[in-house]
């Protein structure tokens, strides 16, 4: 059950001192977006990436694509 609360999680990787950035990825489907706030600042700005979007920025980090940063 998709709600449209953000539910918070950051990858396993992210143990680097705090540099991390969340991603609510619960949203994709229902909303068609996903956000992503910084780890450290949880209460500041949210930006919200359509779904596909983030999709490919992810495929694209794991395939070490740097034009997708």
């Amino acid at each position: 059950m998709t709600t449209d609360s953000p539910r918070w999680f950051k990858s396993s990787y992210s143990n680097n001192g705090g540099n991390c950035l969340e991603a609510a990825t619960n949203l994709a489907d229902a909303l068609g977006v996903v956000p992503v706030r910084d780890s450290k600042l949880q209460g500041g700005p949210v930006l919200r990436l359509a779904a596909a979007a983030f999709q490919s920025f992810v495929a694209g980090v794991k395939h070490g694509d740097a034009r997708t940063l």
